[in-house]
Parts: structure tokens; sequence; C-alpha cells
């Protein structure tokens, strides 16, 4: 397939907000590539050339971008740089230029095989190699092929739909409808690679999809927890039960398999590999007794000199390619393992929780894994009571820790599903929302007064809309941040700016901000209530307002979470009930 005839595709799809219409021209688009083919268009619509597991690190920075650039349109680094300014998109730059361009022969192999190249380059001249790769590609094809290669290498399509959009797609490209999409979906959330999900269904067909397992080394999407009100209504939910307690550290998802070539993998919450932060991890389970295993916990940093818990935001420091050895002495963890997805060459996502726990239980028993001193089962305490549950969540709030996860005991492992298996019970701050929300950084406002000298005031923020895909407007934040943490989140907000809304955000033209900004960035927001807003788009419907957070104030950013992965307008709707019941209560009691 012509790489130039997917640029065209694509930029329909930039210019269209249909989203049916974006899934049937996906549709097509698959259907007329290879397995092989499909598998690259999957990935590079995404902003990528590899599953989030893998990555995709270029390397290439905005001023060889630049330079790049220049050189392809024979004009100066500094108009280019003043355009980019301007437009806020180097694809536009690049579309905009005064060029002729190549040929349309080149395909979406060759364009691949570049890119491919680009991520081997290492080492002296490394970065004149890679800007000579790009430009020789770049003359190689035409001004429309050249808008989206750099756009790749820039990590950001612009095309505005997520993976859940493409697995829509492969449906219709297979059924003519969406009749297979929970199909497609299960083989997902147990192998999280969104290109081998179309190379197998393109290849094979769907019956290889359904059988599709868990290979370590592949990240599962991991289960999530509901939300009730308070204890009573758990109870009266969830029956007997079990409490485990809710920690305030780092979801990891454990992969081991001793075979040969021997795998050892720590994914985060979002499916990114993040191996490299836990040497000593790695140390203390390199002599587990198990051929292959799958687990999820949570790792949480402890002070020194306590022994207490640490908050998410000093054991996320871990987060950082360098000097990996200091921040392993400075900030030494914990991981507690609360499930088994995978044991021996055996899925144990069917199997009950009291059958998973005891696998669980089993494997921290280990010799070997009780010598380091670091990894444990997370304690589990049986309820049966609403009173014996708030006891016990009274009993975790006074260690410091954010509250309780309560499970049913017969409850399988739903990959990818949030649902009421697991709910959470958290600590109750002041006002009527008990609970941090997860929201999406849309753009910001440049500010008056004092922080006009920052150049930013105030940031825009939205949830997820899972059916809509698409992020939808329900804050204005200004409080809550310090003036140097104002200056970076600017910083931060300003690599990934765009020139315009994309069109998988929703919001009213009276909020639109001064700067947009890629929907990628989360952050946590506690606010007072959610009330209903004529403006803010989450939840919006015909019949109803949207929903709007009252009193916002920034709490720190959860870089461990993807922009998919924060609060969903359903969630931010059952919260909206959940105060109504609370408020009902207060005035009973």
């Amino acid at each position: 397939m012509k790489f130039k005839h997917v640029a065209e595709i694509f930029d329909q799809i930039e210019q269209e907000s249909a989203r049916n219409k974006i899934t049937v021209m996906l549709a097509d688009l698959f259907a007329q590539a290879t397995p092989k083919e499909a598998a690259v268009i999957a990935y590079v619509s995404l902003g990528s050339l590899n599953p989030p597991y893998i990555g995709t690190q270029f390397n290439f920075a905005e001023k060889s971008l630049i330079k790049v650039i220049a050189t392809l349109l024979d004009k100066s680094a500094a108009s280019v740089k003043e355009q980019l300014h301007r437009l806020g998109d180097v694809g536009k730059v690049v579309e905009k230029g005064d060029w002729r361009g190549g040929s349309d022969i080149v395909t979406v192999t060759d364009v691949a095989h570049v890119l491919n190249d680009l991520l081997e380059v290492s080492g002296t001249g490394s970065q004149d190699v890679r800007e000579n790769k790009v430009l020789k590609i770049l003359r190689a094809v035409d001004p429309l092929s050249a808008k989206y290669i750099v756009r790749i290498i820039d990590g950001n399509l612009r095309l505005g739909f997520s993976d859940m959009t493409l697995l829509d797609a492969f449906s219709w490209m297979e059924k003519g409808d969406k009749s297979i999409r929970s199909i497609l979906e299960d083989a997902y959330n147990i192998s999280a690679d969104i290109g081998h999900i179309i190379k197998t269904l393109k290849q094979d067909g769907v019956k290889a999809v359904e059988k599709m397992s868990i290979t370590p080394g592949i990240p599962i999407r991991p289960a999530a927890a509901e939300r009730l009100s308070d204890a009573a209504a758990i109870v009266k939910k969830l029956g007997d039960c079990v409490a485990q307690p809710k920690l305030d550290g780092f979801r990891l998802q454990v992969h081991i398999d001793n075979g040969r070539p021997k795998v050892m993998r720590f994914f985060s919450r979002n499916l990114i590999d993040m191996s490299h932060m836990f040497p000593d991890l790695i140390k203390a389970l390199s002599d587990l007794d198990v051929k292959s295993l799958v687990a999820d916990g949570e790792a949480i940093c402890i002070d020194v000199d306590t022994g207490s818990f640490l908050p998410f935001q000093e054991t996320v420091k871990r987060k950082r390619k360098h000097d990996v050895d200091k921040f392993v002495q400075d900030f030494p963890l914990k991981l507690f393992l609360f499930d088994v997805l995978y044991l021996n060459g055996e899925s144990y996502l069917d199997k009950p929780h009291s059958q998973r726990r005891k696998a669980m239980l089993d494997i921290c028993d280990d010799k070997e894994i009780k010598k380091h001193n670091m990894i444990f089962p997370i304690d589990e305490h049986k309820i049966h009571t609403a009173e014996e549950l708030e006891d016990y969540f009274e009993e975790n709030i006074s260690l410091g820790l954010e509250g309780l996860v309560v499970k049913r005991t017969d409850a399988i492992y739903q990959p990818g599903k949030r649902n009421f298996n697991w709910i959470k019970l958290k600590r109750q701050e002041s006002g009527s929302l008990d609970d941090t929300l997860d929201c999406v950084i849309l753009g910001y406002y440049r500010g008056s007064g004092k922080r006009a000298t920052f150049g930013i005031g105030a940031l825009l923020v939205g949830v997820y809309n899972k059916k809509k895909d698409c992020y939808q407007t329900v804050a204005k934040i200004g409080t809550g941040l310090t003036d140097e943490e104002w200056r970076e989140v600017k910083k931060g907000c300003d690599s990934i700016s765009v020139g315009g809304k994309s069109h998988d955000v929703e919001c009213a033209k009276e909020l639109h901000p001064d700067v947009w900004v890629q929907p990628k960035v989360v952050c946590m927001v506690r606010a007072d209530e959610i009330t209903l807003s004529p403006l803010h788009q989450a939840g919006a419907t015909e019949k109803r307002l949207g929903f709007a957070l009252r009193f916002p104030r920034f709490m720190g950013m959860r870089p461990d979470k993807s922009a998919h992965e924060a609060t969903t307008e359903h969630e931010l709707e059952e919260l909206y009930k959940l105060q109504f019941e609370k408020k009902h209560k207060q005035k009973k009691k």
C-alpha cells in the first residue's frame, strides 16, 4: 500500500468530526492493507510505531526537526521556527511549504523501515545520521505524506481517536458493523497490542482472535474498582466479602517467564514498561521458583527512618531513567501483591478471587522472596457486616492509608473492566465529594496580575467519555499550585501544545483556552462537589446539563495514568448521585 493513500485517508479523518464516519473510513483503510501493513497503520494512527509497552522514542529534538524542515523547504531555521510557533504544528509547516516533493511510490512498509531505522541509530554523530534519514524520506514523498511522517516523529498525528475507535473499525472492516467489537476488546484486554489484534484478525480471522491468550511480556489491561457511598452500601451490594488496604503507590503488573529467553518486566497501569525503575525488584524476583507469572500489585516507597509509607508524589520519583541506583537507595520500596493472573502457563483470570489469593500467598511465601524483605501479600480482612467494614476502614485510615478496596470472594478477574467485583471506600474530606478525580489537561489560560508573569493562570481540564471516545470539559482550575509548579505545568503544556481544538475534545466556545494541548496529561483534582453546568460538556445530553466541579483544586500530576484512564463521564455521574445519597443520610442522622 502506498503511504500517500494512508496520508489521504488520515487527512480526511482529520477534517471529520462524526465518530461513525471516522470508523468507516478506518475500516475501509484496514480492509485494503495487508496484515503487516494494517499493524503498522494501527500503530502510527496512534502516533507510535509500537504498542505502548515497547514505546517509540525517536530522540529527535525540536531543534533538529526544525533544521531538517528548513533544509527541505530551503528556508532559514528562524523562519521555520516562527511559522511553527504561529501554526503550532510541524505537519502544517511542511504541508504549506513551497516545495514539490517526490514521487508517490513510497509504501507503508518503506516508511516503517525508515522510522524503525531511526530508533536503532545511536553513538557519536547519531543526530546527524537521524537528520539525514528523515530528510531523505521527506524528499522522497509528496507534501501531504511528509506532513504525517513528521507528525509521527513528533509523536502526535492529531487525528482525534483512540484505540477504542480502532477496535470499532476492525469490527466494521470484518463484519460491516460492530458485532464482534466485544470479542476484539476481550482479546485486547488480555494482550494489549493493537497491531497484533488487527494482524491476527486479517491473517487468521475472528476465531484466532477469540483464542488469543496471556503472554508474559505483553501487558494485560488492569481491572478497576467502582465506587459506593459508604460501608453499608458496599455490604448490601456484596454481602460477605473481603477488604484490602488501598495503598497510594505505583500500580505494577509483574511479568516473569523463566524459559529461554528469560523475561522479567514491570508495567505501569497505563501499560508502559517501567522495568528500568526497579532493579531492586528484579533482583528480589530473579530466583522465584515459577515457570511463568503475571501478578498485579502496588509498589510504594517507605521512609527509611520510620518505616511508614510515603505519599504517591514521592514514589513517582522512581520514574526516571538516570541516577536510578541513587533513587533506589534514597527511596526504597515494598511491593504488595494483591492478585495472580497467570501462573506456570495457566490463566487464572476465570478462577475466583479466593483461589487467586491462595496462589498469591504461596508465591509470597517462597523462601527466595522472603529473604529480600521487599515483596509481600496485601493484607486481607473478612467482612460480614457494615460495622466490621467501618472498623477496618478506620484502622487503615489511622495508618495514613487512602482507604480500602472491597472485593467479592467469588469474583473472577476481568481485565480492562470497571465493575462492582471491586469497590473503593476512600477517606472522606471536607465537602460532599469524597474522592479525587483524575482529569485530563486540555489547555490553559494565560492569566492576569501576578500569574501573567508566569504566562499561565488557570487550567482547563476534562474527563473521558468512553462511549464517544472523546474528552469533555469539567472544570477550570486556578488553585492548588505553587509559583514553581505553575511554571513547571506551563513548560509541560507548551511541549504538547497544538494550534487549535482537536475534534476529540468537546468544549463550549465560552471556555476555549488561550493555549490548547494534546489531551494526554492526567492530573489529580479535588473539589467540594459536582454540580450541573450550562457550559461544561461532561456527561451533557439533549435532556441534561453537563457536570462541573465546584471549587476545584489541583492536587498533583498522575504520570502513571494515560488519558484514557482518566475519570469517565459515567463515573462522574455516579459520584454526582452519591453526593445526594450522602446528604440524605446526614439529614436522617
